[in-house]
């Protein structure tokens, strides 16, 4: 039978994990009301903005690229990959899944890389092609800290380093399930109306007349500028409630499981603390016999 001095200690860590983790489960959800609130709130923004952008812009004027964010084109083949992490870790597999997904997308010899968050900069960092290495921070993230990246994509992509920007990153869905996504950023590709599929009727007959004031010239440049500040800033939204939600449900397993490891160590540790007793009541017992005889 174990030690019950052994058994005691066991017992006084398994209970001192508990508290710990019970207080990670607790910080992560006061952080995950306020992360899941802006996360979700910026969304209808950053929809109605690809809206805008979709009406303003078409694609090609007499055949030409009005814009070099919009179209595709073939230059060098070169995809730039941003991946947004945590800076730190016990957030259950959200780590792990964005560390799989680099491990396919190593393997694209012209690829290059952006990292954000500690956590990402590591396995990143074993590239040779690894542009910038960013911390992501414990709070929610400030529209600044999208600026520097943007910086990057614009040396990259308008100087034609680079033909594609994607970002992979985790979206969330709701607190019990985030999902890795990846995100086509540049170039800017609409989708085409297919208008010329549906049969013609009274309603899509009638054609609505917009008037923008400057022209869409004008508006296009800025417009664009800012949707891909937006999209990135939304994915830095998305992860930080994905860290959060994550870190909650990793900490409540873990507390429960320390309580299981507990209960268990504790029958163990009566039991043999009763063996004791019993084998000394029986020594007791045997010396009381031998001297009355």
């Amino acid at each position: 039978m174990a030690d019950t001095l052994a058994l005691r200690r066991r017992i006084k860590t398994a209970q001192n994990i508990s508290k710990t983790t019970r207080a990670m489960q607790m910080i992560a959800a006061s952080k995950l009301k306020r992360a899941q609130h802006a996360a979700l709130s910026a969304r209808p923004y950053t929809d109605a903005l690809m809206t805008l952008t979709s009406n303003l812009a078409p694609k090609q004027t007499n055949g030409q690229i009005i814009h070099t964010l919009l179209g595709k084109k073939e230059r060098t083949c070169k995809t730039l990959y941003i991946f947004i992490g945590p800076d730190k870790g016990l957030c259950g597999g959200m780590i792990t899944n964005l560390v799989r997904e680099y491990s396919h997308v190593k393997k694209d010899e012209k690829a290059s890389f952006i990292a954000v968050g500690k956590k990402l900069e590591g396995p990143l960092s074993t590239s040779r092609k690894l542009l910038g290495a960013f911390h992501f921070g414990t709070t929610i993230p400030s529209f600044g800290q999208v600026l520097p990246i943007i910086e990057i994509i614009n040396n990259e992509y308008l100087n034609g380093d680079i033909d594609a920007v994607k970002i992979i990153s985790t979206r969330f869905v709701n607190v019990f399930s985030q999902t890795t996504q990846t995100i086509d950023l540049l170039p800017v590709v609409f989708k085409e109306e297919e208008t010329s599929k549906k049969p013609e009727t009274k309603s899509s007959s009638i054609q609505t007349l917009t008037v923008f004031e400057p022209s869409a010239s004008e508006l296009l440049p800025e417009l664009l500028k800012r949707y891909i500040e937006v999209v990135i800033y939304q994915q830095f939204l998305e992860s930080y409630a994905s860290y959060n939600a994550a870190q909650m449900i990793a900490m409540q397993n873990a507390t429960n499981n320390a309580k299981d490891i507990v209960s268990d160590l504790q029958l163990l540790y009566n039991k043999a603390r009763q063996e004791k007793i019993t084998k000394e009541i029986l020594d007791i017992s045997s010396a009381a016999v031998a001297m009355s005889a």
